[in-house]
């Protein structure tokens, strides 16, 4: 059993027993976080990607938690939706002005914090990323980065969703269509977990003796693994969408385009943002569900939210892959704790995990599934 698990049985657990989250997460800590305490009274600002979605709402009450054991403060700080680029990095800048003792960043554009990244690292303020991490981020800019594995996440939505259509993909007369639709093509984590799946996807197909081709998003067409036809030729071709704008309307646009073709077997939309898009189309359209030999099409979704569980609890959507944002926010402030009393730390990867109506309550999982 992994940590994540253990961490997530043990919070049921301590409910059970009257005792507190927090308490037990503390418990529970990787070793590098064991028996810390805060030199100062550090105050940290936190940079979140928008206060649209409850995902966020949730990283904060994992932000609070650590916050009020460690006896530090922290400013949660973002756009109002995760488009707004220029936002944050105005944010990110004013943060840098007032050297904090740290800085907690989930990126909207990964590509658009390099020189404030840059700044840190010449002023000495240490950077926890968390959500996302920064792949091209200046030398020593970044003390630790608290993320999903977003390509293993991405691969754990599309090995379901794969068990679901795999005979309906064998005995189709022609060619079929598999969706995805991603809210971005900037954000290292988005970035990530639609690769994750196309690439997945990609290999499973073709273990059972299907050609791919990948089309639609220049970014993911670039970066994917293995595909072997074109549209025209492929059995299966997998079609990415991303809006030009993040809101759960234009991701609905994008699904609905996919949705509407007759031979389009599956979606999968990589966020909560995308994974609401693609309800809001089916609204439209009434295809989701989650017979594929009758002839529903498979929707599976990322995150959660109470239209994401709602879907998934009554088959509109097959399932969707949880991560926790609440540790996210619960390890970033750590981090940026220890990172402030000069600690030298390693990253924090968390997996991402599958649920449908079958295991929505199971305390390894429920924990994770924010409204």
């Amino acid at each position: 059993m992994n940590f994540k698990k253990v961490v997530a049985l043990s919070i049921c657990a301590a409910m059970v027993a009257g005792m507190s989250a927090s308490t037990v997460m503390a418990a529970d800590l990787p070793d590098q976080f064991k028996d810390l305490k805060a030199n100062e009274a550090y105050e940290f600002p936190m940079m979140v990607k928008s206060f649209q979605s409850t995902y966020w709402d949730a990283a904060q009450e994992g932000m609070k938690m650590a916050a009020e054991e460690l006896g530090v403060t922290y400013t949660a700080q973002g756009p109002n939706s995760e488009s707004d680029i220029a936002d944050q990095v105005n944010m990110v800048n004013t943060a840098i002005a007032s050297n904090p003792a740290g800085l907690g960043l989930a990126a909207c554009d990964t590509s658009s914090v390099l020189d404030a990244l840059k700044d840190c690292a010449d002023k000495g303020i240490p950077v926890v990323t968390f959500d996302t991490g920064i792949a091209d981020a200046p030398e020593g800019s970044i003390a630790c980065e608290v993320c999903t594995d977003n390509a293993q996440a991405g691969s754990v939505a599309a090995e379901n969703m794969y068990n679901a259509i795999k005979d309906v993909v064998a005995n189709a007369d022609g060619q079929v269509v598999i969706g995805e639709v991603n809210q971005d093509a900037t954000a290292q984590n988005i970035q990530q977990r639609g690769g994750g799946f196309i690439d997945k996807m990609i290999e499973l197909l073709q273990a059972d003796g299907k050609t791919v081709a990948v089309a639609g998003n220049e970014f993911y067409v670039n970066a994917a693994k293995g595909a072997d036809a074109t549209e025209a030729d492929a059995d299966v071709v997998i079609q990415v969408a991303v809006p030009a704008q993040t809101t759960v309307e234009l991701c609905s646009n994008e699904a609905q385009a996919i949705l509407s073709k007759e031979n389009c077997i599956a979606i999968f939309g990589s966020n909560q943002t995308a994974a609401e898009g693609v309800l809001a189309a089916n609204a439209n359209l009434n295809v989701l569900g989650s017979d594929a030999a009758n002839g529903d099409v498979i929707g599976v979704g990322f995150d959660a939210g109470s239209i994401i569980k709602a879907a998934v609890q009554d088959g509109t959507f097959l399932g969707a892959v949880t991560q926790s944002p609440l540790m996210m926010g619960y390890y970033a402030i750590y981090a940026l704790t220890a990172a402030a009393n000069g600690q030298e730390l390693e990253d924090v990867p968390t997996d991402g995990y599958w649920y449908d109506s079958t295991n929505m309550d199971d305390e390894t999982i429920a924990p994770n599934l924010y409204d």
